[in-house]
C-alpha cells in the first residue's frame, strides 16, 4: 500500500523549516508511512512536503546517520534499510533493555495526568484495532510508548529509543498489515497502567518488556514465514 508522507500543510515561519522537515519524515518513518521497499526522491519528497529539496537533503542526511534511510549512491534514490534478521534481532534486545527502564522511571514519578494519558490512549488503540485502524493503530501505540518514557525524564534514554522505532517503524507497520488488527499479540498497556497506579516500577518494567518481546516475536514469526 502506498502511503505518502503526512498530509502537506504550511510549515511554521517561527522554527527552522529543515527542522519540521526532519520531524515530519521523522514521523512518517516511525508510523510507517514510508514503505519498506519503496524508492523515494529528494524531489519527490520536497514535493510533497512544500518545501525545496535543501531541508529535505538535510533531513535526508540526519535521519541516514541514524540508519532510518539509505542512498543508492548510483541514482540518489531513498530507500528504508533492509531489516536483516542480525539487524531485527540487535533491535529487539537493544528495545527490551531500553525501553522497559524508561517505564520503570516514568512508574517512579508518575501522576493522575499521566495516567489519564496513558488510558487515552490505549482506548484509542483498542478502537483502532477493533476498526481494523492500521493508521489508527499505529498512531496510538506510538503514543502510548512515547507518553510513558517522556515521564521518564531520561532524555539519553528517550532518545535512543526514538531512534530505535525510527529503524523498526517501517517494518512493524508492513508486519502488523500482514496479519489484520484483529490478530496482532495482546498488549501489556493495562498491565503498565495498573503498575504505575501502584506506583510499581518493576511491574511497569516486566509490562513493558514482555510487550516488546512479544510484539518483536510476531515481527520475527511474519518474517519467517514471508
Amino acid at each position: 500500500m502506498k502511503t505518502p508522507v503526512p498530509p502537506r500543510r504550511p510549515l511554521s515561519e517561527q522554527a527552522a523549516v529543515h527542522d519540521q522537515v526532519y520531524a515530519r519524515l521523522r514521523d512518517a518513518l516511525i508510523a510507517g508511512r514510508i514503505a519498506p521497499g519503496r524508492a523515494l526522491s529528494l524531489r519527490s519528497l520536497a514535493a510533497e512536503l512544500g518545501v525545496s529539496p535543501m531541508p529535505v537533503r538535510d533531513a535526508v542526511r540526519r535521519l541516514a546517520a541514524e540508519r532510518a534511510l539509505v542512498v543508492n549512491p548510483a541514482n540518489k534514490r531513498l530507500s528504508v534499510p533492509r531489516l536483516e534478521p542480525d539487524r531485527l534481532e540487535q533491535v529487539a534486545l537493544a528495545r527490551g533493555w531500553i525501553e522497559p527502564e524508561l517505564a520503570a522511571r516514568a512508574a517512579r514519578r508518575a501522576d493522575p495526568a499521566l495516567i489519564a494519558a496513558l488510558i487515552t490512549a490505549d482506548a484509542a488503540l483498542d478502537k483502532a484495532m477493533s476498526e481494523g485502524d492500521m493508521d489508527g493503530y499505529m498512531q496510538a501505540n506510538r503514543t502510548f510508548h512515547f507518553t510513558l518514557y517522556r515521564a521518564a525524564g531520561a532524555e539519553v534514554l528517550l532518545n535512543m529509543a526514538e531512534t530505535l522505532w525510527l529503524q523498526v517503524g517501517p517494518f512493524m507497520r508492513l508486519v502488523f498489515e500482514r496479519l489484520g488488527t484483529m490478530a496482532l499479540p495482546a498488549d501489556r498497556h493495562q498491565e503498565a497502567i495498573h503498575a504505575l497506579q501502584a506506583a510499581d516500577s518493576e511491574a511497569a518494567r516486566r509490562a513493558i518488556a514482555a510487550d516488546i518481546a512479544e510484539g518483536m516475536e510476531a515481527m520475527r514469526q511474519s518474517e519467517n514465514g514471508a
